[in-house]
């Protein structure tokens, strides 16, 4: 009886209840202020106490982001956000785990730690901020920066073929991938309910201005005048129409994707797309949809929602069972022989 009074007198908690009372330090304008607040506004929806959730960053702008939440959490060193997370996710797997990093912090100095963290599926959320610059060192050009960049450290523009983070993940077996934008609040915060309910490693890159250095990046997604026409929203189930008056459609001859116009008398819109999230064979063609070589006319929108997920079985349930397993033939452990090991040799 007392346990149910104790539940039914419980204060809800409310968004303000995850901002923490430390003076948030990014610049004016930056788009990490909405990313923040629509965090913040969907963990009172998950039903998590405070003490079970931990935010862990890298470096940069954005890994300021676990003092700004009024939760556990930790900011790590340079890319090491998800080797440390994937300690503490298999050391505690009742905990909900949070991982913030940047393009430069995960697709450059972290990048072979974010690879195997999609690979091995341990069940957490990452959110990849991705500006296309290195904004807290001042504006040196990053993995995703696109080729002819300008900056500080490439001032004759870039040569190297920026990174799909997207397609990258989808290469190393994630099993949730998605994109949202910092301008786009509704529709973010649905995407990081669905990351969070996902059980595996859920990955969603955020497009998120810089406007110090690399001011309207993504200014076609987010231009009321035009960011219509650029920008398809995937949904399951549904086709993939987009355009101001939802004139446009996307239809799929084989393996190629087609622009059509739903004006034209031969086109229906049972002839589109329909978008699958299971399909990995159309999430592949998805996450290079911008990168295909198209003429003006037939410009293709970019593509923004969950491409993919999957369920298979997480890291942390398979080295539980594994450990119950040895325990139930061996018997419990003995630390001291095991620090010992096995290979010895005598002077």
């Amino acid at each position: 009886m007392l346990d149910v009074l104790k539940d039914s007198n419980q204060q809800k908690l409310t968004a303000k209840d995850f901002s923490s009372d430390q003076d948030i330090r990014w610049c004016p304008g930056c788009g990490d202020y909405s990313i923040l607040k629509q965090v913040q506004s969907v963990m009172p929806e998950l039903g998590i106490p405070k003490e079970d959730i931990v935010f862990i960053s890298g470096i940069g702008c954005s890994s300021r982001f676990p003092y700004y939440m009024n939760t556990y959490g930790m900011h790590s060193i340079h890319g090491r956000a998800t080797a440390v997370a994937s300690g503490l996710k298999a050391s505690r797997p009742d905990l909900s785990v949070w991982i913030i990093t940047g393009d430069g912090d995960s697709l450059a100095i972290g990048g072979n730690h974010f690879i195997h963290l999609l690979r091995r599926n341990f069940n957490v959320n990452i959110l990849l901020f991705n500006n296309q610059i290195y904004g807290l060192t001042k504006g040196q050009y990053s993995p995703t920066s696109e080729l002819g960049k300008k900056t500080k450290s490439t001032p004759v523009g870039s040569l190297d073929h920026p990174f799909n983070p997207l397609a990258l993940s989808l290469g190393a077996d994630a099993t949730f991938i998605a994109r949202s934008i910092d301008r786009e609040p509704k529709h973010l915060k649905e995407i990081l309910l669905r990351a969070e309910r996902h059980q595996g490693t859920s990955l969603v890159e955020i497009y998120q201005n810089c406007n110090i250095f690399n001011d309207g990046a993504f200014s076609t997604f987010t231009d009321k005048t035009n960011k219509k026409e650029n920008s398809v929203y995937l949904e399951h189930g549904k086709p993939l129409v987009f355009g101001a008056e939802l004139d446009k459609g996307i239809v799929l001859d084989g393996f190629q994707a087609k622009i059509v116009s739903l004006n034209d008398d031969n086109v229906s819109m049972d002839d589109l797309w329909i978008h699958d999230e299971t399909d990995r064979n159309k999430a592949n063609i998805l996450v290079r949809f911008f990168e295909d070589n198209a003429t003006d006319a037939d410009a293709r929108p970019r593509p923004f929602g969950i491409f993919y997920q999957e369920e298979r079985g997480t890291y942390e349930e398979s080295l539980s069972q594994q450990l119950q397993q040895e325990i139930e033939v061996k018997g419990a452990p003995d630390l001291n022989k095991l620090l010992a090991g096995g290979n010895t040799w005598e002077k």
